[in-house]
């Protein structure tokens, strides 16, 4: 019997494959060491396979695709409500195999191997940054130790390095110095990652289209259009800019309470992507593209127009226009008054 849908469920070393044909009976259930994966599938005609989203599904889709299968990754919180019972590798391949023949499944796009390059560079820069921040707060607690206080910002703590590398000043003990110095070395090498990283991000970012054309809208520098464009290799896998954004984790602020859904009025709340999203995107902060330009004039930096209520106190962005604070500008449509708007605004005529 032909094998016509595979579920795979991946693995370091051990893998477990669940494979039905075209009526759905169940024709092979085994396990695969990792050398024997490309072998066992080279055998196969073309089927198309399941993968759960991981850290290697991107490399194997790769992989079986190039031996002209079709292939699927699925995020595994989409997978989880197929699983039967308990919890093990064949379970998970089984309920992967069912899932992925689901007419309502989502799938996630496949990333090349560039693309996954240059989410690894904004990975490995966005660490760097943490540890930047770790060394500049352990140079500032330990000085403080000994009474020595600078103002917030960076620039500030190179006040405090000169006094560590000054070998003639003595405010500091020499036995101080000794445990410092070392910190200082890092930071000075972690900065220096960083600013490589960024010329490397900086020289993807001009080699590729899509993100110089994402570096167009106003608000969106290199590096949020990088990771844009690394991270979303087929945009038409949203049915909206409402759904990318909350695939990012923009969403309305809600303020309800076990009645009707009551989103906030004009307000946007991020959430993290483990709590909001299910994509596989990286940035556990709010993008840089989340917040709007600075309000310039009648016209933008780029020529777009502004909206007019974007310089008013309290103004807050909304990319839901009947929800919002604010009188409506000239780049908003009109909301319908409800019923209780207009009640209100009869009663404040005749107060007044």
């Amino acid at each position: 019997m032909q094998i016509t849908t595979v579920g795979l469920d991946l693995a370091k070393n051990v893998f477990q494959v669940h494979g039905i044909d075209a009526k759905g009976k169940v024709v092979v259930r085994r396990r695969l060491r990792r050398a024997r994966v490309r072998e066992f599938f080279a055998g196969l005609k073309p089927c198309l396979i399941g993968l759960e989203a991981c850290g290697t599904a991107h490399f194997w889709a790769r992989e079986l695709r190039a031996l002209g299968h079709d292939v699927r990754i699925m995020p595994p919180s989409y997978v989880k409500a197929y699983v039967r019972r308990g919890k093990n590798d064949a379970v998970d391949a089984e309920a992967i195999c069912e899932a992925v023949t689901r007419p309502s499944m989502r799938f996630v796009p496949v990333k090349s191997e560039d693309q996954q390059s240059a989410l690894m560079l904004h990975k490995a820069r966005e660490l760097l940054i943490r540890q930047q921040t770790m060394l500049v707060n352990a140079l500032r607690a330990h000085m403080a130790e000994l009474g020595m206080i600078v103002p917030q910002g960076r620039d500030n703590i190179e006040d405090l390095i000169a006094v560590i590398e000054d070998g003639e000043d003595e405010s500091v003990p020499a036995l101080a110095k000794a445990a410092l110095t070392p910190l200082v070395a890092q930071l000075r090498a972690t900065e220096e990652a960083i600013a490589a990283a960024d010329a490397e991000i900086m020289a993807w970012h001009k080699g590729n289209e899509a993100s110089r054309r994402l570096e167009t809208i106003p608000g969106v520098g290199f590096r949020a259009a990088s990771a844009i464009a690394a991270s979303v290799p087929d945009p038409s896998f949203f049915r909206s800019g409402r759904e990318f954004a909350a695939w990012l984790g923009l969403v309305p602020r809600q303020n309800s309470s076990g009645g009707p859904v009551a989103p906030g009025s004009g307000s946007v709340a991020y959430r993290s992507r483990e709590t909001a999203t299910s994509g596989d995107f990286w940035c556990s902060a709010p993008p840089a593209c989340c917040a709007p330009p600075a309000p310039t004039g009648r016209r933008g930096r780029t020529g777009s127009t502004v909206c007019s209520n974007a310089g008013r106190r309290g103004w807050l962005p909304s990319p839901w226009p009947t929800r919002r604070r604010g009188l409506p500008g000239p780049c908003w449509p009109r909301a319908k008054p409800t019923v209780l708007r207009a009640r209100r605004a009869d009663e404040r005529r005749m107060t007044d």
